[in-house]
């Protein structure tokens, strides 16, 4: 071999050792960029599906809110007429010779508040005596206190409140000492 022969076969050595090294860059290069990808692929993923879950969890919130709260507009529109079977179990009381008509008005009421109460439906508690509080109770008036102790509390209750669940759907409306 030739002096020229060898430095033609180095030559072309160094090329293909060029070669093969550009050729490995790029395959590093591809497939780095294709664990790139699939990172960026797989944060994707896991944004959306926790994105997903908590879409589910809401709408699961918000259906058992709506379904404890859906008879709301009945329970509203049945309350006076709860307040008139009070009224009239009231006046009957006082007439004697009624007892057959205040025992089927009293059958009538007991089944109209079972029925309520089993839907959801409590009576807010208040008492003559109890402090007023603005944010639990409706003011109907305010009048001058019996005594010093009643000043601030609740003097009679005009009108009951009612619970449906844990949402107040009617304040009940007193009167409070001044």
């Amino acid at each position: 071999m030739s002096k020229k022969d060898k430095n033609q076969d180095i030559v072309e050595e160094q090329i293909d050792d060029q070669v093969t090294n550009e050729t490995e860059v790029e395959e590093i290069s591809v497939e780095e960029k294709l664990q790139n990808e699939l990172a960026a692929e797989k944060d994707k993923f896991l944004r959306l599906f926790a994105e997903f879950e908590n879409y589910k969890k809401r709408t699961s919130k918000e259906r058992v809110e709506l379904f404890k709260t859906a008879s709301q507009d009945v329970m509203v529109a049945m309350l006076p007429v709860l307040d008139d079977f009070e009224r009239a179990l009231s006046h009957i009381e006082d007439d004697k010779e009624a007892e057959e008509l205040r025992k089927g008005v009293m059958l009538i009421y007991q089944k109209l508040l079972t029925t309520l109460e089993q839907k959801g439906l409590t009576v807010v508690k208040v008492e003559k005596g109890d402090v007023f509080d603005a944010e639990d109770h409706q003011a109907v008036t305010q009048v001058p206190a019996p005594n010093d102790d009643m000043k601030g509390k609740i003097i009679d209750i005009i009108e009951k409140g009612y619970k449906l669940g844990e949402k107040v759907i009617r304040y009940p409306k007193v009167v409070v000492g001044q």
